[in-house]
């Protein structure tokens, strides 16, 4: 004869002496109760139970779990249940919330901390809904009916999806778009659980996939990077100004052409990076906050100023510090269709690695570190990290950067030019 279950389990976590415990239905409590307390902490017991939530042994754990039992009844005869949320709506309908700037439930959540919310990542987020999650049966179950079991079919359904183009397809499984979607839907359903403090979240046992490492940017040397301002390799003002940007202040591409007159500080001398275009590569590209949402400094090279200068002489100054005459800035695919005509002018070998328009940001990094520059500063120069600019920092880059671009003006000497920055030539 089978042994009758236990209204629940203790045991004694292996890493501490404290005591973690899961109600069972012979408790007399609901599977929805039950589930919520589920490999669960002493410190989750209400107030009124806090004399309960550090038990020394065994048999005073086991009392306050009677105690917190004798609770829940009371509360589910006063119709506290906590079973069903008070907005029970399919899954579906609540993913499709965070697709929309206007309905997207963690909207005012960012605006109270005065950040603005990204463009992009609702754009992800609509992506994400529109191709993996609409019409998948989990978008039909009811939050109030949702189970681990539920979730876990979804993310084997979805793990064993094909994606790619014809010829090149393979599982989701390992991708970026699986973490993606994962993700999304965890964050989805941990702000659903915020909302509604009853409800079980069927994520909860479960760990967040494994980050996708992507490939390796390659970057360039010191003497790569001075060959790329020689000479014969830029053809005009705009080409010279750009890449100074991206190689000495380290700006990104939707950065660059986002840059403001107001954001040059001349006498520091430093940038203040403060804006940068939203779905850059898309044609309905909006002007917002930088990656991270955070304004950040970097440093103001004297070959970059006078590049600044000479393009405005040529242009005149307009909204974005880097315009065309006519006012408008270059498009996505400007930096991209002249990068490899550079390496190719610069005479730099790739030898099997990756050299993109993003390496710029790889090879200012790697150029700091091998002078010493300590790596969380390299960070905060990037914008990679919440660290403070210093004034520490300042100094130390702009040295290791100003004695970069004196080695590009003794190169260019050695070439036969005068060697002034002010004189900078292009072909």
């Amino acid at each position: 004869m089978p042994r009758p279950q236990r209204p629940f389990t203790v045991t004694r976590r292996a890493d501490s002496k404290t005591f973690q415990f899961t109600l069972n239905p012979a408790s007399g409590l609901p599977d929805k109760v039950c589930r919520y307390w589920q490999r669960a902490s002493f410190q989750k017991f209400p107030t009124s139970l806090a004399m309960h939530r550090l038990p020394k042994n065994k048999a005073e754990a086991e009392a306050g779990i009677y105690a917190l039992i004798q609770h829940l009844k009371e509360e589910l005869a006063a119709g506290a249940a906590r079973r069903i949320p008070t907005e029970d709506i399919t899954a579906g309908a609540w993913l499709e919330k965070f697709t929309s700037l206007e309905r997207n439930p963690r909207s005012a959540l960012v605006a109270a901390k005065n950040r603005p919310h990204s463009v992009k990542t609702l754009a992800g987020y609509e992506s994400y809904y529109r191709c993996h999650i609409k019409g998948d049966p989990i978008a039909n179950i009811r939050t109030s009916e949702m189970e681990e079991a539920d979730v876990l079919e979804f993310i084997g359904r979805i793990a064993n999806k094909s994606i790619g183009r014809a010829g090149q397809q393979r599982k989701m499984v390992g991708t970026r778009t699986f973490e993606g979607v994962v993700k999304f839907v965890r964050m989805a359903f941990k702000e659903y659980q915020r909302i509604h403090h009853k409800w079980f979240n069927p994520f909860q046992g479960l760990d967040a996939p494994q980050p996708v490492k992507g490939s390796r940017r390659g970057a360039l040397s010191e003497d790569e990077v001075v060959g790329f301002f020689l000479p014969g390799v830029l053809s005009d003002t705009m080409e010279l100004a750009v890449c100074a940007a991206m190689f000495f202040a380290g700006l990104r591409r939707a950065e660059i052409f986002a840059l403001k007159s107001n954001c040059l500080d001349w006498h520091t001398p430093k940038i203040t990076v403060k804006n940068a275009w939203q779905n850059f590569d898309q044609k309905d590209r909006v002007l917002g906050p930088t990656k991270g949402k955070r304004e950040r400094d970097a440093p103001f090279d004297p070959i970059l100023q006078e590049a600044i200068r000479k393009l405005w002489a040529e242009n005149g100054r307009h909204e974005f510090v880097f315009s065309f005459a006519n006012g408008k800035t270059p498009g996505p695919s400007w930096i991209k269709g002249r990068f490899p005509k550079w390496l190719k002018k610069a005479s730099i070998e790739l030898n099997g690695r990756d050299i993109v328009p993003h390496s710029s940001r790889h090879s200012l990094a790697s150029l700091l570190e091998a002078r010493g520059v300590p790596l969380r500063y390299i960070q905060d120069l990037l914008g990679h990290s919440d660290l403070k600019t210093t004034k520490i920092y300042l100094h130390s880059t702009e040295k290791t950067i100003l004695d970069i671009g004196v080695k590009i003006s003794e190169a260019i000497a050695e070439k036969g030019d005068d060697g002034k920055i002010v004189e900078f030539k292009v072909s």
